[in-house]
């Protein structure tokens, strides 16, 4: 009973509700842990591109890339930023649109899967996502992706080396791949104990009870097989 639930995220870094979703499902996490009984959670993120034609360095804004992308008028797209944004607010972020730089994020993938192998995918992680949504920093340049790697304990220069060879790429896209055997067309999606999806930045209760649940199932299983084998 010991062991910790798996919780595979598949998520973008250049997706604001990832970051939202991200936050809520460490409330629920964390409700579920407070239960006790050796209640936790062992977290991997997975690599899913929402726009992969994006370019390293988009000449224009957010509102301008979601106005041109989607083909949603300039107003509209101002509201549903002020609405994200306020939605962030209520789960401790501090979104900044209008500083964020959009970009093509292939490169960060790759510096999560370069993270993982090294330890640090979870560091990595909510790095990339404050640099993106709060501080304004660019996440699609190998030296930016660097910088950051550094900051969060990785070594720089290997950083470098894994990005400008391209060595994760294909880790990238068994992830992407993978969800679309799994049919995840959004993010974020969390698959729970590789067994139940939960789709969306879902509210932490939510979270809390999905875990719950599951740890109620294994233990009904283990329970069970403990009288199989005494009988």
């Amino acid at each position: 009973m010991s062991e910790p639930i798996k919780i595979d995220i598949w998520s973008d870094i250049a997706c604001p509700w990832c970051y939202i979703g991200k936050r809520r499902f460490e409330g629920g996490s964390t409700l579920f842990a407070e239960a006790g009984d050796g209640r936790a959670v062992e977290v991997e993120y997975h690599s899913f591109e929402l726009s992969p034609d994006t370019p390293v360095d988009f000449d224009g804004t957010e509102v301008d890339f979601l106005a041109g992308h989607k083909g949603i008028p300039a107003e509209q797209v101002h509201q549903m930023l002020d609405r994200v944004t306020g939605i962030a607010s209520s789960v401790g972020l501090d979104y900044d649109f209008g500083s964020l730089q959009h970009t093509n994020t292939v490169k960060a993938h790759e510096l999560l899967h370069f993270a993982k192998a090294n330890g640090k995918q979870l560091e990595l992680a909510e790095r990339l996502f404050r640099a993106y949504f709060v501080e304004g920093g660019h996440v699609g340049r190998v030296e930016d992706l660097a910088d950051l790697a550094a900051e969060v304990g990785l070594d720089r220069d290997a950083a470098v080396a894994a990005l400008e060879s391209g060595e994760y790429l294909a880790a990238v896209r068994d992830d992407q791949r993978t969800a679309a055997e799994f049919g995840i067309n959004g993010v974020p999606f969390f698959v729970i104990d590789g067994r139940y999806g939960v789709s969306g930045a879902q509210e932490s209760a939510t979270f809390a009870q999905a875990l719950e649940q599951v740890w109620t199932e294994r233990a009904a299983a283990g329970e069970s097989a403990a009288v199989g084998a005494g009988a």
